[in-house]
Parts: C-alpha cells; sequence; structure tokens
C-alpha cells in the first residue's frame, strides 16, 4: 500500500488544524496592516503639520528667495538683533531660525550661515534651504564677474543616455531599478519562506522524535517515504497559510479603510506623486513607471518563481528535516544549522551586490546554477532577461539536486529518528551514511 498519500494528508491536517497555526493565520496579516496603517497614519500628521521657519536675512539679498508651500512656510524678520530673533521664534515654536549675516563678499557666505532650531532640524528641509540659497549666491557670483546666469543655463546640456539592446529592446535606468526590486521581492520571499517553513519541519520532527510517536510509524512506513509526506505536507500547509494571508491581507486593508478612513497605498502613492512633482514631469514619471512594469516579463516571472519557489523549498526542507532526526531538542540543532543557512545567506548577497551590477556577469550566472543559491539569485536575474536554456537548466540542477538531497536526507533520517540520549555530531553523521 502507498502511505505517502495518507502521510501529506496526515501532516497536512496536523498542520492546519494547529491552534497557533490558525491564530497566526489570522493574526500575523492584521499586525502587518495595523503597522503599515499606523505608519501610514502618522505620515498623514507629520505631512499635515505646517512648519514654520524665521529667516533673519542681515545681508537683503535672499528676501524673494524663500516660497513658502502648503507644508512649509517662511516667514521674513527684520529692524531686529539676532538675540531677539531667537528669543521670538523659541517664545513661538517655530520650527527654526535662519540667520543670514552680512557680508563683505558672496564667496565669504557659504560657512557663515546658522540653522538655530530646538532639535536637529530635517535633512529634506536643510537642503531645499540651501538649494535656494547656493542658486542665488550662484547666481551673483557669476554677474560680479561679468557673465550672465540666464544665458549659461540655457548653454547648459543635459545628458539623458538611451539604452537599447543590440537585439532593439529599449531599457531605461527606471527600468533596473524596477526590475531589481521585482527580483530582490521575490528572492527575498524565497529566503523568509525557506527559514520559517523549514524551522516548521524540522520541530515537527523532533516532536514526533520525543513524543516517540515515530517508533510506531516507522514499523510500517519507510523512512523516505516518512521524510517525503513531511516535507511535501508542510510545504502544502505553508502555501495554504501564504495564500491565506495574501487574501486576508486585502481584506483587512479595505475593513481598516473604511472603518478609519485611511488608505496605506493611497498615502504612499501621494507621497509618491508629490516627490514627482518636485522633480519635475510627475505625468511622464507615472507613464515611464507603467511602460516599465508592461515591458517586465510578468509570466516568465511568475513560472519560474513558482518552480524555484517550489524547488528551493523542497531542497532546503529535507536538510531542516534530516537536522531534526539527528537531534533530541531543538537547541542541539544549532550546530548544524550554519551550513544551512549559509547558502542562503550567500545568496541574498550575491543577488544584491553582483546582480545588481551585472546582472549577466560570470558570479552572477555561476550562482544562478548552483542548487542552493539559485532560487534566490535567478529569481532576481530574470526580470533583466535571462535565456531560457539557462533558466530550464537551473530548475533541472535544482531538482536533481533535491532527489539527491532527499536520499541523503532519507540515510540520516532512517537512523538518526531512533537514536535518543546521544548528541549527534558531523563524524556521526558520516557513519549513519554508510548504513
Amino acid at each position: 500500500m502507498n502511505h505517502l498519500p495518507l502521510i501529506i494528508k496526515r501532516e497536512y491536517l496536523n498542520k492546519v488544524r494547529n491552534k497557533a497555526f490558525i491564530i497566526m493565520t489570522f493574526l500575523s496579516p492584521l499586525i502587518m496592516v495595523g503597522i503599515i496603517t499606523l505608519v501610514a497614519y502618522l505620515s498623514q500628521l507629520n505631512n499635515e503639520k505646517v512648519r514654520v521657519i524665521s529667516v533673519l536675512d542681515e545681508s537683503g539679498l535672499f528676501a524673494e528667495q524663500f516660497e513658502s508651500d502648503d507644508k512649509l512656510k517662511y516667514e521674513m524678520l527684520s529692524n531686529t538683533s539676532l538675540q531677539e530673533a531667537k528669543t521670538y521664534v523659541e517664545e513661538a515654536e517655530n520650527y527654526g531660525l535662519l540667520y543670514i549675516p552680512k557680508v563683505d563678499s558672496i564667496s565669504s557666505l557659504s560657512n557663515q550661515i546658522t540653522f538655530y532650531s530646538e532639535d536637529s532640524p530635517s535633512l529634506v528641509v536643510m537642503d531645499d534651504i540651501e538649494d535656494a540659497i547656493e542658486d542665488k549666491a550662484n547666481m551673483m557670483k557669476l554677474r560680479e564677474v561679468g557673465m550672465d546666469p540666464e544665458r549659461i543655463k540655457e548653454l547648459r546640456i543635459r545628458v539623458n543616455t538611451n539604452l537599447e539592446t543590440f537585439s532593439g529592446e529599449t531599457t531605461s535606468k527606471l527600468g533596473s531599478g524596477l526590475k531589481l526590486i521585482f527580483g530582490g521581492i521575490a528572492g527575498y520571499l524565497l529566503f523568509m519562506f525557506i527559514i520559517i517553513y523549514g524551522n516548521m519541519i524540522m520541530r515537527s520532527v523532533i516532536e514526533e522524535k520525543t513524543s516517540r510517536i515515530i517508533e510506531v510509524i516507522i514499523s510500517s512506513v519507510k523512512p523516505i517515504k516518512l521524510l517525503l509526506g513531511k516535507i511535501l505536507g508542510t510545504s502544502l500547509a505553508g502555501i495554504t497559510q501564504f495564500v491565506a494571508w495574501v487574501v486576508l491581507l486585502g481584506i483587512f486593508s479595505m475593513v481598516i479603510t473604511a472603518i478609519f478612513g485611511i488608505d496605506p497605498a493611497a498615502v504612499q502613492q501621494q507621497e509618491a506623486l508629490a516627490q514627482a512633482q518636485a522633480a519635475g514631469g510627475s505625468e511622464e514619471l507615472i507613464r515611464e513607471i507603467i511602460l516599465e512594469i508592461k515591458s517586465l516579463p510578468i509570466l516568465n516571472l511568475v513560472i519560474m518563481f513558482i518552480l524555484f519557489f517550489v524547488g528551493g523549498y523542497l531542497l532546503y526542507a529535507s536538510l531542516y528535516a534530516a537536522i531534526g532526526a539527528a537531534v533530541d531538542s531543538e537547541t542541539d540543532t544549532q550546530q548544524f544549522m550554519l551550513p544551512i543557512l549559509m547558502p542562503l545567506i550567500l545568496a541574498v548577497y550575491v543577488g544584491f551586490f553582483t546582480v545588481i551590477d551585472n546582472p549577466h556577469g560570470t558570479v552572477s550566472q555561476v550562482f544562478s546554477f548552483i542548487p542552493f543559491t539559485s532560487p534566490v539569485v535567478m529569481l532576481m536575474r530574470i526580470p533583466f532577461g535571462v535565456p531560457i536554456w539557462q533558466q530550464i537548466v537551473s530548475v533541472l540542477i535544482l531538482f536533481a539536486t533535491f532527489i539527491g538531497t532527499v536520499w541523503f536526507a532519507a540515510k540520516i533520517y532512517r537512523v538518526g529518528i531512533l537514536m535518543y540520549g546521544k548528541k549527534a555530531s558531523y563524524k556521526e553523521l558520516i557513519k549513519w551514511l554508510k548504513y
């Protein structure tokens, strides 16, 4: 009789019926939505607050240089001393006081301007102030030496390099950034999924081993089938929880938006639009983003995400199960965790620090074929355009390695699952492989 479906069903139902599993399935997205909503609410409060900056310009050169807006208001002070201005700003609880002294020349002004405030000012505000002063100061300096600032501005050439592949495909710097974001999210999701649900499999094996339930099960089921059943059953439970999180995140977001009137996505969108408008050409930027998203290989990315997601998880899950069988308690697992976590951590670092620089370089290509790093690295490379044959070869190597790893893990699992009271070492594991 084939016991594998029964084992998969048992593991799956055992996980999804667990109280902790059910609670975290509902609680995790609720906490996530709550945190995002809180951040959006605080951002909204912060944006609604009008900052008043008093300006004491003794030089008389920058009186019309500062323009107020909805979030920042400039108040010009005159016929007052610096000490009186500081006292006034403190009593009025303004955001700060910008002091521009009277100077003999524009050149000496660069290191004599002071901003007084109760706390450290926002870097964004200081950048705006410095840019406004620099623009006017540079124009005045050019006029001092007999140059026309407007003419120089007209003669300035801005270079915007067009990016195009030899096959005629048009790309852009913005598109490269979006590709990196898509690939980074895919790789990071897989990284977190492996750690969370790999540990779940390991704890499940340890619990059955310590409760001696495994002694009854192993008498009628081959170790490799039991190992595969636990891996596949827990994987299905993890996918179920993942899908539930996506659905619940959407539901909770709509409910919180309806009750509190706060839409986190809308707040983030407004901030992005404001930044785009500040940079100039918001509509053009949004249009370019939409075009770049449409040009991404979405179908290819989704299919390969599923394949690498499943293959990478199964590969590492078999190793987690082997570790669970080799120890008697979760505290004893630490000595075996480093060899598993190191390839994952290396994959993330290689992905972010080499794919961003050269997605088709030698290092990126090599690590996208190594099965212990390929799920993360290849997922980060695919948005940049990886040949299909490379993707297929990488997937085949990954699943072939999983089959070999299951055999390797089953050898440890067969011996370790019935071993009690003795801490396993790497030397012991090598002996178990020979049995």
